[in-house]
């Protein structure tokens, strides 16, 4: 029965990848006629070409990207139907169903159908493919009456054999595997925040990005023009994470890390951790508007003007009208300052056409050149600027920073201690710290050349002659028999670029101003006040999956609670969520990590462990100043144990560039940093960066010196012993900390 079975699997598993492969011939065919039909006869007729070439490209790349185990369950229901789950919906040309998308209504009973509320699902199958063959099968009998008949398919199960594989430095999704628990969340509302708290291993990151995937899904109307953000702690992190949403057949998601979310900006960490603490603080919103109202000076005395050798006089009196009847218009710096030089010069022009006309012996003369005159003039540009400067965000923040005449006007709250922290020379390299101080500063300046925006009327006639346009191409589309997925006002937006059309996630990368849909955030419990406040102006819906575990809090300017990091920017439209069980850590890790983190006064999350490791954790001893040497001679053992997987040193201080150098001394271009790959099976990684990854074995140097890092509240010893799936080892000359043994 079982051959018989498995073989079934594979003919249809077989059929439904040839429609699949079907399906890519068809929108390549199309795609390419549409192609060589070229940009030619009415703008009518280019449009629909655009329209249909976008269709097709959009289709292709998610066809693409779902290959790999495109089949992963099978539900067999009270009614005698089969319903095969994937990643993507695919049917016949006649419309019948083959397989359902895992994110659609009725998907959701493979998740959720348990033997006490069966759903209407007599059996569920997992499908355990390797790229497009089916390995194994393991059924879930929830109808008692199947077992008279059919004997239930023994196995090591879809979610241990999940857990159990090898670690390539790239996240898997979890969609053959997710439980009850995680898919309650994962389908959760839109509106709102939803905060997933959990410990180390509970699926938090994979929780998220399902999500997102389901919420790109069921809100496409919504979402597919606003776009998604999602927001990581690191490069490393982002890298890791970069392939699970196009498994999951979505590949329209800005990924950006949080040194990343200013466009032009590539900020490095904030080495400093009290320099992070003030710049992360609400606080430094203030100081930030304190800076541009220090651009619009009032002279402290009279200034004599010189214009075509006539003296003009500019009062202090002039400059604070003007000033006043500028921040009046509530427009930004920049922009407000047309409106200031623009009562100036006519004071100015009025005071020059007075002399230019008491010294002329005919009055009827045309005066109007003088207003030039003035506007040109090198003095009155000179004081003009001094008063009312244009600025960049990093010009206004570099200043702020590195003159401690500004720095010290706008910071009146500030002790001379904290302005010590944040002085710094004029050309040090950004931070993530200084991301969010430089948005709140271009959303204070406004656009540097406010004449950018001239002839906007006309660009909205042109958008709303497109717009009728675009109408009439999509009812001929439908007449056509295409199924149209879009609105004209889409339609108009992906015509914009016809040579190189933008994706909304390419658009959003270079916009600051985007406001997207809907905003994951991982690794939350690390996010300053100022971080949260422009990450809630990227999304003005307030529509946020937040999720982090705050005992792991390492940040000195991250969160002691979800309600006082989440209060100030979300008030009460926010809920939590906890996930409970580690699907990661093999239990005698686990319990290690929970009572070295009790025992160090640290109150952490203790999720229970679904399985028990190979391997308890090895403890290695060693003598001051061999702690090096000693890794090198056992990292043959340690790979051997896990025969292929990837392996990742945990060290901190100097002990991470003496290891890296050890290492690829010893083991050349294996060793490499961040989450690793195929070909790098060996990464060296501080436990800041290895937050949030996952590794088959990790070998932690020095575990005493991770415990009371000075950067963290919470021990970074906790984050480096919960990363392993299957074996954990630690070198210590130092005293190892309490409770990591029995």
């Amino acid at each position: 029965m079982f051959d018989a079975d498995l073989a079934h699997e594979r003919d249809y598993v077989a059929g439904l990848y040839a429609r699949l492969d079907e399906l890519r011939e068809e929108k390549r065919t199309q795609l390419a006629q549409v192609r060589r039909a070229g940009a030619v006869g009415t703008m009518q007729n280019v449009s629909e070409r655009d329209a249909f070439a976008a269709l097709y490209e959009d289709r292709l790349a998610q066809l693409d990207a779902v290959d790999d185990r495109l089949v992963f369950g099978r539900l067999d229901l009270d009614s005698g139907e089969a319903q095969y789950i994937g990643r993507i919906g695919l049917t016949t040309d006649d419309l019948q169903r083959l397989m359902v998308d895992w994110r659609a209504p009725e998907a959701g009973h493979f998740y959720q159908a348990t033997a006490f509320d069966r759903q209407g699902v007599r059996r569920r199958r997992h499908l355990i493919l390797q790229g497009r063959e089916v390995k194994a099968i393991e059924d879930d009998v929830l109808d008692a009456g199947m077992l008279a008949d059919n004997e239930s398919l023994q196995g090591e199960g879809a979610l241990l054999a999940a857990l159990n594989s090898k670690r390539t430095g790239r996240m898997s999704d979890i969609v053959g595997t997710i439980q009850s628990e995680q898919d309650r969340i994962i389908r959760s509302s839109i509106s709102g925040a939803v905060v997933v708290q959990g410990g180390p291993g509970t699926g938090k990151t994979a929780v998220a990005l399902h999500r997102a995937a389901y919420l790109l899904y069921t809100h496409r109307d919504r979402l597919k023009t606003a776009g998604v953000l999602l927001v990581g702690p690191s490069s490393s992190f982002m890298k890791y994470i970069e392939r699970v949403l196009p498994s999951l057949g979505e590949t329209g998601v800005v990924m950006a890390s949080v040194g990343r979310l200013m466009p032009g900006i590539n900020a490095v960490p904030e080495q400093e951790a009290d320099v992070a603490a003030v710049k992360g603080r609400l606080s430094m919103a203030e100081v930030v508007a304190n800076a541009v109202a220090n651009r619009q000076r009032i002279p402290a005395e009279n200034r004599i003007l010189e214009v075509d050798g006539r003296k003009l006089l500019l009062t202090p009196r002039q400059v604070r009208r003007a000033r006043e009847k500028a921040r009046a218009t509530h427009k930004p710096h920049n922009e407000a300052r047309l409106t200031f030089v623009k009562i100036l010069l006519r004071e100015l022009t009025e005071q020059m056409t007075e002399l230019v006309e008491t010294g002329s012996i005919g009055n009827n003369a045309d005066r109007s050149y003088l207003a030039e005159d003035v506007r040109t003039a090198r003095d009155v540009r000179i004081a003009l600027n001094l008063c009312w400067m244009p600025m960049t965000p990093e010009k206004l923040i570099s200043e702020l920073f590195s003159k401690p005449a500004i720095l010290e006007a706008c910071t009146p709250d500030l002790t001379d201690a904290e302005r010590a922290l944040l002085s710094r020379p004029a050309d040090s390299p950004w931070t993530e710290a200084d991301v969010p101080l430089l948005d709140e500063a271009a959303e204070l300046l406004g656009e540097l050349d406010p004449a950018a925006g001239r002839g906007l009327a006309q660009q909205e006639h042109d958008r709303a002659r497109d717009i009728a346009n675009a109408k009439q191409t999509l009812v001929n589309m439908e007449t056509a028999g295409v199924d149209v997925l879009m609105t004209a006002e889409e339609l108009v937006d992906q015509n914009q670029e016809r040579e190189a059309r933008l994706t909304a996630a390419e658009r959003a990368t270079s916009d600051r101003t985007w406001a997207f849909g809907h905003i994951v955030v991982d690794e939350a419990q690390e996010l300053s006040p100022m971080q949260w406040r422009l990450l809630v102006r990227r999304c003005p819906l307030k529509s946020f999956t937040i999720v982090g575990d705050i005992a792991q809090t390492s940040s000195v300017a991250g969160a002691n609670s979800w309600q006082s990091a989440l209060e100030p920017m979300f008030g009460n439209r926010w809920q939590l969520e906890e996930l409970t069980v580690n699907y990661r850590t093999p239990s005698q890790i686990a319990e290690a990590a929970a009572r070295m983190a009790t025992a160090a006064g640290l109150v952490v999350s203790a999720p229970k462990a679904v399985r028990e490791g190979r391997w308890s954790p090895i403890i290695d001893r060693v003598d001051d100043g061999t702690v090096v040497s000693r890794l090198v001679e056992v990292l043959p053992d340690e790979l051997n144990a896990l025969d292929g997987g990837l392996l990742a040193v945990i060290a901190d201080g100097d002990l991470l560039p003496q290891a890296t150098s050890a290492l690829r001394a010893a083991y050349g271009r294996r060793v490499g940093t961040g989450a690793g790959s195929y070909e790098q099976d060996i990464v060296v990684i501080s436990p800041r960066e290895a937050k949030g990854l996952e590794f088959d074995g990790v070998v932690v140097l020095e575990p005493a010196m991770m415990l009371n890092h000075e950067h963290g509240r919470v021990g970074d010893l906790y984050v480096a012993m919960t990363r392993p799936t299957q074996r954990l080892r630690l070198i210590a000359a130092a005293p190892v900390p309490a409770g990591i043994e029995r």
